[in-house]
């Protein structure tokens, strides 16, 4: 990732990371019909990413991953499949952490490995939820800054 940088997500930018939140989440959710994901690409570019604040790793035109803030809630972290295990979603969030005091998240219980991550990145679970649309457990996280 020579030469990679974070910088704050355009509307040029929309189209690469729908795909990557596409991509990631069927990867990262196959406790989830891939139906779920296809109905909700159009919502994810029209709705959700446009109204968060968006960063994203780039080496030079590609998006690797990217980070979405809706004030202080973590709604999305997803790493391209081709870049993942190379630090990049610890960079992302590593990068939002210097700007908050506290962040949260809800992440799918059935997703360990990212239950993983954020409980190495110094998240702590705080409550468990049903999400309404998907039927699944979530996790409630929260960081605070020390």
């Amino acid at each position: 990732m020579n030469n990679a940088m974070i910088r704050k997500a355009g509307d040029a930018d929309l189209d690469q990371l729908v795909e990557i939140w596409h991509e990631a989440s069927q990867q990262a959710h196959n406790f989830i019909k891939k139906e779920y994901w296809e109905t909700n690409k159009t919502a994810m570019r029209t709705h959700y990413l446009p109204a968060s604040e968006i960063y994203l790793l780039a080496h030079e035109a590609e998006i690797s991953g990217f980070i979405a803030l809706v004030e202080d809630e973590v709604a999305a972290i997803f790493v391209s499949p081709t870049h993942q295990g190379k630090g990049i979603g610890t960079l992302l969030l590593n990068h939002v952490k210097k700007m908050r005091d506290d962040l949260q998240l809800k992440v799918y219980k059935n997703n360990r490995p990212s239950v993983a991550f954020y409980q190495k990145k110094g998240f702590a679970k705080v409550s468990e939820l049903i999400d309404a649309e998907t039927g699944e457990t979530e996790l409630m996280m929260k960081w605070h800054k020390e």
